[in-house]
């Protein structure tokens, strides 16, 4: 009887944002669930901490944006169910050169998904934000819909909303071994559990999980440069000044994008960050800073000296948070492919919180064999030829 009395439907492991989102939606169909976190909640070991991200329909890819419509849905769900704003839209400003080619991808799949947005000429972007400042031939693309989600509250919301449903959330329990199996066992620090299904969100330590049951997927791990800029005069790229969040597409010669937030987490500071950073392992996370990471904080002060002006060019804080990405820096939805009870979520490579409503949605409909909306094809593991499958 012990055991029957540790027999879930699901266990989730990994309760960042994505783990979250799972463990709510297999809640919500009434699941038995139990959401394991190797560290104590809340953390800022992951990739899920922070008090901001952005959110925005605008992609490149028509799926990121047809994704985004329910996820807008989902997201002021959870905002009425939890009772506190969760979401601020602020529009999305993409910057780039006329001629830059994400830049003009980006504007067809908006209009090809009917996206309200808006073309700004140098002209009319400095005469709408003059403390942007654009070198000839640099024009902006407004996302209207786009704003600025409250990431902390968020999580929050969803672990108090999971325990209100009734599934379980137990935080401090390191997983050591997974046992696959028509029920799979999962032995943690403390205690061990069976489950009918395993749904597996664990960010950087993904593949910790997978090389003992045969797989190892080709993720990257990455330390990111938070980095916050002190305003000249406070409040100049605030909300109250309808500042919005920023996208910069090649500018400054950066060879990734560069993304700001308008300020308001920190008094008189603006986020800032460069969409890219440096190898290493997440134990390793908090190690002392590498000659790279000095590298990627130049590029961006180059970027606030050439086109942020009244910022003053040096980081006044800088924080830290890891991507873990794939190659293509599309996700990976999949179930493993010899235990098909065995769901993985992975790959979010930084642009994943947005989308966490329906990934944990579609995570939760492949553990359910349940049939899904959205065309999985970019999201399959098999899109990586070569993976590691010596064992299976």
């Amino acid at each position: 009887m012990a055991v029957q009395k540790d027999l879930w439907d699901a266990i989730v492991i990994g309760a960042g944002i994505q783990g979250c989102f799972t463990a709510y939606h297999l809640a919500k169909h009434g699941k038995r669930v139990l959401l394991l976190e190797q560290f104590f909640l809340p953390h800022s070991r992951g990739s899920s901490h922070g008090q901001s991200r952005i959110i925005r329909r605008a992609y490149p890819e028509d799926f990121y944006t047809q994704m985004m419509d329910e996820c807008y849905q989902i997201w002021a769900q959870l905002e009425q169910e939890a009772g506190t704003q969760l979401h601020r839209q602020t529009g999305l400003l993409l910057l780039g050169r006329k001629e830059n080619p994400e830049l003009k991808t980006i504007q067809a799949t908006l209009s090809r998904q009917g996206v309200e947005h808006q073309c700004l000429s140098s002209e009319e972007l400095k005469q709408r934000f003059p403390n942007i400042r654009l070198a000839s031939g640099e024009v902006g693309l407004l996302d209207k819909s786009g704003g600025v989600l409250y990431a902390d509250k968020a999580l929050r919301a969803l672990q108090d909303a999971i325990r209100q449903l009734g599934g379980i959330v137990h935080d401090g329990e390191k997983v050591v071994e997974i046992k696959p199996g028509p029920l799979v066992s999962v032995k943690t620090i403390s205690k061990s559990y069976q489950a009918k299904n395993l749904v597996i969100t664990a960010g950087p330590w993904t593949n910790q999980l997978l090389r003992p049951l045969g797989i190892e997927l080709p993720l990257q791990t990455l330390r990111i440069n938070v980095c916050y800029w002190r305003e000249k005069v406070p409040g100049s790229y605030g909300v109250s000044q309808a500042f919005p969040c920023f996208l910069g597409l090649g500018l400054s010669l950066a060879p990734h994008h560069i993304y700001g937030l308008p300020s308001r987490e920190y008094p008189g500071l603006m986020k800032v960050c460069y969409h890219h950073g440096n190898n290493a392992e997440p134990e390793e996370r908090d190690c002392p800073t590498a000659f790279s990471d000095i590298q990627d904080v130049q590029i961006l002060s180059r970027f606030v000296r050439d086109h942020l002006p009244d910022l003053h060019p040096e980081p006044a804080i800088m924080e830290h948070c890891m991507y873990t990405n794939t190659p293509d820096e599309h996700f990976i939805l999949d179930r493993h492919p010899k235990y098909d009870n065995i769901v993985i979520g992975a790959g979010f490579s930084g642009h994943g919180f947005k989308l966490s409503p329906v990934v944990g949605k579609i995570l939760c409909e492949l553990s359910m064999k349940l049939t899904t909306h959205y065309d999985l094809t970019p999201f399959q593991m098999s899109r990586f030829p070569g993976l590691g499958k010596a064992h299976l």
